[in-house]
């Protein structure tokens, strides 16, 4: 199938986005969101608060080795972890239902590819119960929300991620 090994991996060239995991409780998303990193080469995920820490047998479980590859940092808090993002010339877009959000269908963003401008993203995915922290979303360059057309006003935070990382993929690998 033409697979990367972790060697070819860890040399790759990357897609200048960190996903930023705000208090995520379930191991089972923390893995689920290193194998989505993976499979589209993102740069570093940055666990924060009370979001689990390879190695453990539960993120393993969905991310299947993913945890070994993908780049991870922990902060004590995800506003740390922005403002460290932001002070390296990332733009930081929590992904969260709010006023004055964007559309992900409307998104504007530069060329993730381009030679002359380099532009670098991250992508803050909150907890399942409570999102992304206040003070997180206003430290924020902005926010994304992803339409949502049914009875529910939420997606789980892998699926999340999922949708947000291929939208940015699709920008970077075209």
């Amino acid at each position: 199938m033409g697979r990367m090994n972790v060697e070819e991996f860890k040399a790759s060239e990357k897609m200048p986005l960190i996903v930023v995991l705000d208090d995520v409780r379930s191991m089972y998303n923390v893995g689920s969101v290193f194998r989505t990193a993976d499979a589209f080469r993102v740069e570093a995920i940055y666990l924060c608060g009370i979001t689990a820490q390879p190695p453990h047998p539960e993120i393993h479980k969905t991310a299947l080795g993913a945890e070994d590859t993908v780049t991870w940092q922990h902060f004590p808090t995800a506003l740390e972890a922005v403002q460290t993002l932001k002070s390296n010339g990332y733009t930081v877009f929590s992904i969260e239902q709010c006023e004055g959000s964007t559309l992900l269908s409307d998104l504007q963003t530069s060329n993730l590819k381009s030679q002359t401008s380099n532009p670098k993203y991250a992508l803050v995915l909150g907890n399942e119960v409570k999102g992304v922290h206040q003070e997180v979303v206003d430290a924020s360059d902005g926010c994304i929300e992803i339409p949502q057309f049914g009875t529910k006003h939420s997606l789980n935070v892998s699926t999340t991620a999922g949708i947000v990382i291929w939208e940015f993929a699709k920008r970077f690998f075209a």
